[in-house]
Order: C-alpha cells, then structure tokens, then sequence
C-alpha cells in the first residue's frame, strides 16, 4: 500500500529535518533538508515499495533544498541512486562534474556516494511534483549497464521513458494487491526500458558559459560541496578547481564577496536552519559546530552571536516559542547565493 513519507505545512516545516526519511528514519539517506518559509506550506511526500526499491511522488508549493556532504556519506554509506523523473517545476543540482538543471519532462539521476546540493523549484503553476524511485546501486547496475553519475540528465519525452513512467506510476497507485516479487520484476523491466532509452537521448541540462563564468561557478560549486570541512581555505579550493588563490579572490570579488564571507556566511546560515529544525535531543549545539566545519564549540558560538545577536543556543529557544519563524539574516553581511 502507499504510505505518507511525510507531509509538512507552515506549522511544522521546520521540523522536516528531523523527519524527512519517514518514520523509520531510514528512507532516502543523511542530509541536510530544508523547506522556504512562505504564508502556506503545502509539501508532501507518499511512498510505494516494491520489492527492495521505493516508488515515491513527492509535491510542494515552494522551494525545497538538500544537501549531501563528504562528513553525511562518512556517516552513512547507503550506497543508491536516485531516478527522477520532473513533472512540474525545476531541479537544479550541483555536483562534482559541474550543475545541471531538469525542467519538467526532463529525467535526472543522484548517487548517494558523491556529493550534492539539489534545489527543487516550482514551476509556472506555482508547484514542484516528481516521480522518483530509489534503488540500490548494485540493483541499477545488473539492469542499467550505463555508468550513471550525479547531474546525469536527459529529457524523458521519447516514448521508452513515457513507457517507463507508466509502469512506474501503475506500481504507484494500484491498490496493494500486487505481490512484492511482482511489483520488483515490474521496476527492473521499468529500469531496462529507461537503459535502452538512455542510449538514444541527447543529454539535457547543458548551457554555454564563458570561461571566466565557469570558473567561477566551479569555485562556488567546490566551496559548496566542502562547507563542513575545517580545513577549507582558498588553497584548496584552488587547489581542487585547478587554478590559483589569486584567482580564486578575483573571481569572489567580482561576484561581491569576500571568501571569508561567503564561507562564514552560508556556514552560519545554515546552521541557523538546523538549529531552528532539530529538536533537543537530535542535533546538540556542538554538534551542528562541528557539522559545519567549525574547529571549536567557542568560535561557533562568538560568530554566530556577532551575525545573530543571540546565542546559538537562545536562537533555538526563540526558534521554538515561534510557531513559524522567518529565518533570520546575519545582521551585518549581505546574503551570497551559491547557485
């Protein structure tokens, strides 16, 4: 039968860390999960098994974030892919290779085993809705012969993937009486139909840009999918995109940010979300610290008060006497955006 993995609106969306992977907590796989706060929240989630993959539609009226770092894949080593196929709305993903974007009608793929930010956008109609299944990897690998990486992108309106979305969304909604075995042989047979499509679709999600752009979307995307390492300086993200610290800083200063600031910035801001998220007893304060790459309890605390004007720990206490607090902005810095 089909379950809710979860269902989330203005009054408990800032729960949706803690309670994203569904009940059992173990769908999906670590991450750090947001929802845009708006005046109505309207996000959902339903889940279908069929044999050792999940079939699951996921809708939201706004913007939708995830992350997956090198410190969430050290934690857990589930090791499956994502296939996701865009009803309405946007995906836009950054990854190792690059960024890619999956407009309605387009097919996108996610590892669990690299790194990743995704950002679900709404569509013209104001709403995001995909079909994706998870598999595990070993599963897609003995059916899909091709090597399929994150950002892997291609549109899904030639009629072998028309066919597979057919026989994934009847595994979805029929009524629970199909036996696991199978609804399982159903899936691989949706899965060898999308490998012999993948051979003849032209790749989607791929723009032009200049080679200073790229560079400098290389050096965001590297700074982006490394904010919870310590060690992160300038020398390694030059080191890791190929060019020199000098570099590095002239491109961050023709974006309008220093590194320093653009890196304690987003470090900040996203702790914020994940103390306004996480309850008591499942994100402590030196936890989310040392999460996002801070050496010390101490120095997290001194920013987070010089950017907040309260504690880390006051935050969380104001965060949770609001119903639905707006998450607050540093107060002396502007907002960089890493897309």
């Amino acid at each position: 039968m089909t379950e809710t993995l979860f269902a989330f609106d203005q009054r408990n969306y800032l729960s949706c860390q803690n309670s994203f992977r569904g009940t059992g907590n173990q769908e999906y796989y670590l991450g750090d999960f947001w929802i845009e706060a708006r005046s109505a929240i309207d996000v959902r989630a339903d889940r279908k098994s069929a044999g050792n993959c999940s079939i699951i539609r996921l809708r939201s009226n706004t913007r939708l974030h995830f992350r997956r770092s090198w410190s969430h894949i050290r934690e857990d080593s589930t090791d499956v892919t994502v296939l996701w196929f865009v009803k309405r709305g946007t995906l836009c993903v950054s990854h190792q290779r690059g960024y890619t974007t999956a407009s309605a009608g387009d097919f996108l793929v996610t590892k669990s085993t690299t790194p990743f930010f995704i950002e679900c956008q709404v569509g013209q109609d104001s709403m995001h809705e995909v079909l994706h299944v998870v598999v595990p990897t070993h599963l897609l690998t003995s059916v899909i012969p091709q090597r399929l990486t994150t950002g892997f992108s291609v549109p899904a309106s030639g009629c072998q993937f028309i066919i597979a979305q057919h026989i994934l969304t009847d595994i979805f909604e029929e009524d629970g009486e199909l036996p696991a075995s199978a609804a399982q042989l159903l899936v691989e047979s949706a899965l060898s139909v999308i490998s012999q499509a993948i051979g003849t679709a032209p790749v989607a999600g791929c723009a032009h840009q200049s080679l200073s752009n790229k560079r400098l979307h290389d050096v965001l995307r590297y700074i982006e999918l490394h904010l919870s390492d310590p060690k992160l300086s300038i020398a390694t993200v030059a080191n890791g995109c190929g060019i020199s610290p000098r570099y590095v800083s002239i491109l961050l200063k023709h974006h309008g940010s220093s590194f320093s600031t653009l890196v304690w910035e987003e470090r900040l801001k996203i702790a914020s979300r994940l103390l306004s998220s996480a309850t008591s007893n499942d994100l402590s304060v030196s936890k989310v610290a040392y999460g996002m790459g801070f050496k010390s309890l101490a120095h997290f605390s001194r920013k987070f008060k010089a950017a907040f004007n309260m504690s880390p720990s006051e935050y969380r206490s104001m965060s949770r006497v609001d119903a639905a607090p707006q998450h607050l902005e540093c107060a002396d810095a502007r907002r960089v955006s890493l897309q």
